[in-house]
């Protein structure tokens, strides 16, 4: 078996490009699980009589904060996205792609798999209403499975935008993120002004993800400048100016770091975005290993898979669950160090039952090939892939 394995290993890493950055592949891949792993050990459906109701042990205990400074990823995402998409759209104009077939495609793989959580969660919830369940319980499960879409909305704007972002200046964003935060909390401004944040909070590292295309942040001096000015900056805005020490909501708190994001939260992701970018070479040296590679590759080719179900996964294993009554760390409030322990023996059971929705839902992940060029051919990329066969071609992700 454990030859099998390898073997297999070997074949991915040989279907793999050379001048593949597979640091760009790691860090996306870095990002999905931190996202994965933070919303299931900071999120809870405690069951009330007949009822689920959300929950989270940062509410009870606040010490808790750094497990989110630890899992609260998404800064590098959108910095990895904005990256490849302004790396994707050069390659498109050099080969002759038109930027509508470029975005059709690259819209085609947010959106496809998307329409598979739509329908499974509209039978479900419409199952749920007429098998008794009570309207909390409909309400909280469903907001719980298609809060992260808010994400795809916001990256999906980002990537149609590209093109005019290509040179934009992350400072510029940056400026309007801390502008919307003096008007909202230090003039006492209309709260829905934060929204605003939504674009421009993820718009920052997304340019920044487009300075590293243009060659910007080679020098470690650009990743030690991120990481130590972001980490300064967020430690001032939380010790000094008030904000919430958590970078994901808590319920009941008065302010999110994360919904809108705040300039907490932006300067909080640079500081991640700058830690990335000082391991990119550390990265690249460890995925040389044909194992260590084929591990990232495969969580690349299911990142969207993952991503939309993981939130699935952890609520089939609670609502499994209830029919052997209400346990720990699954049903009950999450309100001490007895939650947290049983919450980590849960995570094998939701990292199994995410590989079940994996298997049932991964085929409408295969976004669209590559769009032609205009004289009729493919890259050489693509023809390469094609002549190693099938199973060969599928083994590098897209980026």
């Amino acid at each position: 078996m454990l030859s099998g394995i390898r073997g297999a290993a070997v074949r991915i890493d040989a279907a793999t490009p050379p001048r593949r950055d597979r640091a760009v592949d790691a860090l996306r891949a870095l990002a999905i699980l931190g996202v994965v792993l933070g919303h299931w050990l900071v999120t809870a459906l405690v069951a009330d009589g007949g009822t689920l109701r959300a929950a989270s042990p940062l509410g009870p205990m606040p010490w808790l904060a750094p497990v989110s400074w630890m899992f609260q990823t998404l800064a590098v995402f959108f910095m990895v996205g904005g990256h490849v998409a302004t790396r994707s759209l050069a390659s498109a104009r050099t080969r002759g792609v038109t930027y509508g077939a470029w975005l059709r495609t690259r819209l085609a793989r947010l959106f496809v798999p998307v329409a598979a959580v739509l329908v499974v969660w509209t039978v479900a919830a419409a199952c749920l209403l007429l098998g008794g369940a009570s309207f909390v319980t409909v309400h909280t499960v469903v907001k719980l499975a298609l809060s992260p879409l808010w994400f795809l909305l916001v990256f999906a704007a980002l990537t149609a935008a590209t093109p005019l972002l290509v040179r934009l200046n992350p400072l510029w964003p940056l400026a309007v993120v801390f502008h919307v935060d003096l008007v909202r909390f230090g003039l006492g401004g209309p709260s829905w002004l934060g929204w605003v944040n939504v674009v421009a909070g993820w718009l920052v590292p997304y340019t920044v993800g487009a300075a590293w295309t243009r060659g910007e942040l080679e020098r470690p001096r650009a990743g030690r400048l991120l990481l130590i000015g972001g980490a300064v900056a967020t430690a001032v805005l939380i010790g000094w100016a008030g904000y919430p020490a958590s970078m994901v909501g808590v319920p009941g708190a008065a302010v999110s770091n994360l919904d809108p994001p705040t300039l907490a939260a932006v300067t909080f992701g640079l500081a991640q975005c700058g830690l990335a970018l000082l391991l990119r070479d550390r990265l690249r040296r460890a995925l040389r290993g044909p194992l260590a590679w084929a591990a990232v590759a495969l969580v690349n080719l299911s990142a969207m898979t993952v991503f939309l179900w993981h939130q699935t996964a952890m609520m089939a294993t609670t609502a499994t669950g209830l029919f052997a009554g209400r346990l720990p760390g699954l049903h009950t409030v999450p309100d001490g160090l007895g939650w947290v322990a049983a919450r980590l023996l849960w995570l094998p059971v939701f990292a199994l039952m995410l590989g079940v929705c994996r298997a049932a839902f991964h085929p409408y992940e295969r976004g669209p090939r590559e769009p032609r060029r205009r004289d009729g051919g493919r890259s050489r990329v693509i023809r390469v892939h094609h002549r190693s066969g099938r199973t060969e071609s599928k083994a590098a992700p897209s980026a």
